[in-house]
């Protein structure tokens, strides 16, 4: 067997484990970020900070934005704006094409 066909082989190995893999992980990630336990306790958090901050002093109005910035969603994390250069779906067409108009 030539080199070339054994790292064709070995790719072919290891992209078959990460396609078995990734859907599950992505499903596991899913269920641990948006499940009702993890709504009950963004919940909490979001509220006992928002109390906190009230009871610190702070205006209401001004607590409120503060409580909705600390919230945080997934999609804003890995946007380009979140993680650099880390890019999903429409995010990354619209970077690139901003990009582009830039050069």
């Amino acid at each position: 067997m030539s080199a070339e066909r054994k790292d064709v082989d070995e790719l072919r190995e290891v992209l078959d484990v990460v396609s078995d893999r990734i859907p599950g992980l992505l499903r596991g990630l899913r269920d641990v970020l948006y499940s009702k336990e993890a709504a009950e306790g963004m919940a909490d958090s979001v509220a006992t900070f928002y109390k906190k901050l009230v009871e610190a002093g702070i205006p209401n109005e001004e607590a409120l934005k503060m409580a909705q910035g600390y919230m945080i969603n997934l999609r804003d994390l890995l946007s380009s704006k979140g993680m650099g250069n880390v890019h999903i779906g429409e995010d990354r067409r619209r970077s690139e094409d901003e990009s582009d108009s830039v050069d």
